[in-house]
């Protein structure tokens, strides 16, 4: 994490409203990788189809993509800790309905998608509210400190989650849904305990004009432009996660322990990574060490698709993860700090969707690409995908690979 100016690590955590934002963001998202190891397993394991498993991801992506021009506005015109505690206590229900059709032996494609609409709804949602949120529980001086912490509670989640949710849904899936459900309804209940922050509330009557200044504001920043799509077109096409049931089962030959060490392994990366950054924080050429970082990723993603080696696939799968960090920690500190409070949420549920589509519209391209040319083809595929769009966006962006520093604000007419 970044060492703000006074030297103290654990600044953001002086302040203990964001202290318990920390520990709530954490439990939602162990529990969402319990959700997810464990719907991805039990779906692969009853259908046996790659088509499925892609669209586990769809159906949690439509939702941000359809509601884009409502949920950014939401978070700037409302209390964004009552939004995130909302859809804390909607995500509770839906781990509840799953564990219901699993002790009901009701689980099937169908109920399951629906579900998993209703997820994607409330992550539309809650996206932009917790992103906008943090900042507003510390000043500007720790926000980067923050934001660093936010990715190290989201990595150290992504590895001890799935490995738990592996390990829980070894035992029955009953009792891995159980755990994530408890975890939902805790940090509903720590988010609720947050003092409602201060706010630079959207005033304006709302319009399209206030509705797409989002869009405005992104496509006039070339850097914000850059960091985003960048990410958007890299992670969509070296995505491998929706495929790792099939890799753990049928390459592999692993059981659920194993998909949830395969899953484990970028957050283990991941967290290395942070680790370096606290001791070692990029100072300068902040842009060009994040293409770096991406074309490292799809390299890493290639050697994957490749191995026929349960640990050579998992430290592909480390090195994914730590140089996905490095592109991560530098593209939110970039939003964060170019973007005023006012459109924050706008900017950053334009932000979500990108993420979701990288991520879950992802794991349906790669779904796709499986039930037509096979797993291996479709990650490997994928990989060089990414090392192309690394040298692309590298030379297309240049006011992104000239960004030196990440501890100074954007200010007015500044392109660096």
């Amino acid at each position: 994490m970044s060492i703000p100016a006074n030297g103290d690590r654990f600044a953001a955590f002086r302040h203990s409203s964001y202290a318990r934002f920390f520990l709530a963001r954490f439990l939602a998202v162990f529990a969402i990788q319990i959700i997810s190891v464990s719907v991805g397993w039990q779906m692969y394991d009853e259908t046996r189809s790659t088509i499925y498993l892609g669209l586990i991801g769809l159906f949690q992506f439509l939702p941000s993509l359809l509601l884009i021009l409502v949920t950014g506005t939401t978070a700037d015109r409302y209390n964004r800790r009552a939004i995130v505690s909302i859809c804390l206590v909607i995500s509770a229900f839906c781990a509840a309905a799953l564990l219901f059709l699993t002790v009901t032996d009701s689980f099937s494609p169908l109920p399951v998608f629906g579900i998993l609409l209703v997820f994607g709804v409330e992550r539309a949602f809650m996206a932009p509210a917790v992103q906008s949120l943090a900042p507003n529980l510390v000043p500007e001086k720790d926000l980067a400190n923050s934001i660093a912490w936010n990715s190290s509670s989201w990595q150290a989640a992504s590895i001890v989650g799935p490995v738990a949710g592996g390990l829980l849904y070894g035992v029955s899936a009953t009792v891995a849904y159980s755990v994530a459900l408890a975890f939902m309804v805790l940090a509903a209940l720590l988010v609720f305990t947050i003092p409602k922050p201060a706010q630079k509330r959207l005033s304006e009557a709302t319009d399209w004009s206030t509705i797409l200044a989002g869009f405005r504001f992104i496509f006039s920043e070339k850097v914000v432009l850059g960091a985003i799509s960048l990410d958007l077109f890299a992670v969509l096409l070296g995505g491998a996660v929706a495929l790792m049931p099939v890799f753990a089962r049928d390459v592999l030959t692993l059981g659920p322990w194993g998909l949830g060490l395969l899953r484990a392994a970028p957050g283990v990366g991941a967290i290395v990574v942070a680790i370096w950054l606290a001791a070692y924080p990029i100072r300068h050429h902040a842009g060009i060490t994040m293409f770096i970082g991406v074309a490292l990723f799809g390299a890493a993603t290639v050697v994957f698709g490749l191995s026929d080696s349960a640990w050579l696939s998992i430290l592909a799968l480390c090195l994914m993860g730590a140089s996905d960090m490095i592109s991560v920690y530098v593209r939110e500190t970039l939003i964060a700090l170019w973007t005023p409070d006012e459109v924050r949420g706008r900017v950053n549920a334009v932000n979500m969707v990108f993420v979701g589509a990288s991520n879950e519209l992802g794991e349906f391209r790669a779904g796709t690409m499986a039930a037509a040319f096979g797993a291996i083809p479709a990650v490997v595929i994928g990989g060089v995908g990414t090392l192309a769009v690394s040298i692309i966006w590298a030379m297309g962006f240049p006011q992104l690979r000239r960004i030196d520093t990440l501890d100074t604000p954007r200010k007015a007419g500044d392109q660096r």
